[in-house]
Parts: C-alpha cells; sequence; structure tokens
C-alpha cells in the first residue's frame, strides 16, 4: 500500500462509478465533511505562519507561493485576488507555479520533476532572507516544490510549507508546516479534490490574517479594496458609510475627493480633515483606520 495517504485507495467510494448521480453526489459530500476538521486541526500552524509572515511583511518582505498543478493553481488564486481586495501591490504576493503560465491551463509535462526548476526561481526573484516562500502540494514531496523551499531557506527566508501527508518530505524542510490531513480521495489520487479544497482554504485564512495584521481591514471591512466596477464602488460608499455613520452623499463625495480610497474617505469623515491630512494621519500609524481612529479618541 502506498504510504502517502492522498494516494491511497477510499473504501467509501469503492463501487463510485456503479453509483447514480444523487449517491455519487451524497458520497463526494460525506467526505467534504472531513475538510473543515482537518483545517481545524491544522489552526495552531497557520496562526503561527500567519503571524511570522506578517512581521516580514510589515518590514517590507514579498510572499511568494510556490506550487505545480492544483496546488500551483490555487496559489494563483489566491494572489491575484488580493490585488482587488485589500489594494496589495502586485509585488508584495506573487504566485508561481512549474511550467510558468502556460501551466494554469495545460499542465506542464515534467516541470514539477525538477528540484532545480524550484530552486532557480528564488534567484530570479531575488528572493532574501527578508522575504516568505510558501510552498503548497498535496504529497508534500514535489521535486519543484522542495527545490524553491530549500533554495529559499538557504537564502534565510522564512519558509512554509502546506501539505496532505503527516511525515512527508516538506514537513521537515520548513520553518512552519501546515499539515491538513484529508485522507484518501473520492477518486484514488485526484488530490484537486479534498486536497485541493484544504489548500484553498488554508490559503484563505493565511493571507485573511496577513492582510489583517497589516492594517488592510478595519473591524471586517475592506478598507483598502480597488473599486473597480459598479458593484465595488457601491460597497465602497457602504463601507464608508458604516464605518462613519455619514450619509451616503457625504461618503461618496469622500471618496471621490480620496481618488476612491476607502481608509482615506473614513478618516477624513471620522476626523473631520482634508485628503493630505487623513493621508499623513494614516501613513504616521502604519496605515491603520483603526490605530488612526484610538488615537483620535484618545484626544
Amino acid at each position: 500500500m502506498c504510504d502517502r495517504i492522498t494516494e491511497q485507495n477510499n473504501k467509501s467510494s469503492a463501487s463510485f462509478s456503479e453509483m447514480d448521480t444523487i449517491e455519487m453526489l451524497r458520497t463526494i459530500n460525506e467526505q467534504d465533511k472531513m475538510v473543515a476538521a482537518a483545517v481545524e486541526r491544522a489552526l495552531p500552524a497557520i496562526a503561527k505562519a500567519a503571524d511570522e509572515a506578517a512581521s516580514r511583511l510589515a518590514a517590507g518582505g514579498r510572499m511568494f507561493y510556490f506550487g505545480a498543478g492544483t496546488s500551483g493553481r490555487l496559489g494563483i488564486i489566491d494572489a491575484s485576488e488580493l490585488r482587488c481586495t485589500f489594494g496589495v501591490d502586485a509585488e508584495m504576493v506573487q504566485a508561481i507555479i512549474a511550467g510558468g503560465p502556460t501551466a494554469v491551463y495545460d499542465a506542464a509535462m515534467g516541470d514539477e520533476d525538477s528540484l532545480e526548476g524550484g530552486a532557480s526561481e528564488i534567484a530570479a526573484h531575488g528572493i532574501s532572507k527578508a522575504d516568505v516562500a510558501v510552498g503548497i502540494t498535496a504529497s508534500g514531496r514535489t521535486p519543484y516544490v522542495l527545490g524553491a523551499l530549500d533554495a529559499a531557506k538557504k537564502v534565510g527566508a522564512l519558509t512554509i510549507g502546506i501539505c496532505n501527508n503527516p511525515g512527508s518530505a516538506i514537513t521537515d524542510a520548513v520553518d512552519v508546516a501546515i499539515v491538513a490531513d484529508t485522507g484518501p480521495e473520492v477518486i484514488e489520487g485526484s488530490t484537486r479534490m479534498k486536497a485541493g479544497t484544504s489548500q484553498k482554504m488554508i490559503l484563505n485564512m493565511l493571507s485573511t490574517v496577513i492582510m489583517a495584521r497589516l492594517g488592510y481591514v478595519y473591524q471586517n471591512y475592506m478598507v483598502r479594496m480597488v473599486p473597480n466596477n459598479d458593484k465595488l464602488f457601491a460597497r465602497a460608499i457602504h463601507i464608508v458609510q458604516v464605518c462613519t455613520g455619514a450619509e451616503d452623499a457625504v461618503c461618496e463625495a469622500a471618496l471621490k475627493e480620496s481618488g476612491w480610497k476607502i481608509d482615506t474617505a473614513i478618516v477624513m469623515i471620522a476626523c473631520g480633515v482634508g485628503v493630505q491630512e487623513a493621508e499623513a494621519l494614516l501613513l504616521a500609524n502604519g496605515r491603520s483606520v483603526g490605530r488612526v481612529l484610538k488615537m483620535r479618541d484618545m484626544l
């Protein structure tokens, strides 16, 4: 029997191809219910990774996701969505997939098997001790990912591993190992299923907590969101309104004056100041709306 749990056969779905459609769906659904519990068991490791990564990024570092196949694509999704959701600079969080951009749509043959290929990305992106390298691999032994993490560790970067097999190679190769034991897949070895779902959940948690720690969130609002369509312009007005209690027209005017910077508009209204003073207050407080408003309340 294979020692990697993600590659073992799932007896609960042994007759999957003979099931009717609703039974297939129920089987998948029952197995998916195990994912949240597996992620819950990994929360202490996720917390450690988030705190240590946030410290590096707060000091000007960057975070890189490394993965192959499904894991690589999940890293790309998370990194790309941070730009609009939190207004994160594209350089701050980046995702690198084995095989390059073409592998997003078409799995690159053999690229994930190259230790050297992963290692070369560290020098190519100038990754240093200021940065964070996150390796994502269901098996926990993908050579491309291990090569990247090994090279990152040699230059002093913080290394984080996300995997689905306890005791795999990645757990001993990184500073912080996040292991979500999701068990065998419904379709043997198809780690785009439970393993992939757990990786998506972990990446959501990791990046969201890091952004909150860096001041990109006030209460539970995306105060650094970049509006770029009608829905998001309306959301921006709503966020400013609920954070300040001002009328929608006042909120919209402040947003327009600030160039649609939500955090700036909130400080303008809450502190009764103009754009330049609001920007100065935010910069003096790590661009944290919460710190600015606490300072105001202490005066």
